[in-house]
């Protein structure tokens, strides 16, 4: 669930998916839910002559279980708030463990 409050964080932010076919996708992140599938806007392929089929293609819908990484920009990413929030889950599962 961490991942997911933290892409949410990051809609409209653009990103690169990179799949775990080697494609990389760049895009606008406009939608992510529970399984991280992604949806992008705008969207450009890193290695356009590889893939000249999808020069035309401009919004993506990408499940997340083809997802290698999602390259951040460095910017976006709030580290304090990411680093609570892996505290509190942290602790959290710490706390279903003694039960």
């Amino acid at each position: 669930m961490l991942f997911f409050s933290f892409f949410k964080t990051l809609i409209d932010q653009e990103v690169t998916v990179e799949l775990k076919n080697d494609m990389s996708i760049r895009g606008t992140l406009k939608s992510v839910d529970q399984f991280l599938n992604i949806k992008l806007d705008n969207i450009s392929v890193v290695e356009e002559l590889k893939y000249p089929h999808l020069s035309s293609v401009k919004n993506v819908f990408i499940r997340g279980s083809v997802v290698r990484y999602v390259h951040l920009p460095s910017e976006a990413v709030d580290i304090g708030l990411l680093e609570d929030a892996t505290r509190r889950e942290a602790a959290g599962q710490a706390t279903k463990a003694e039960r």
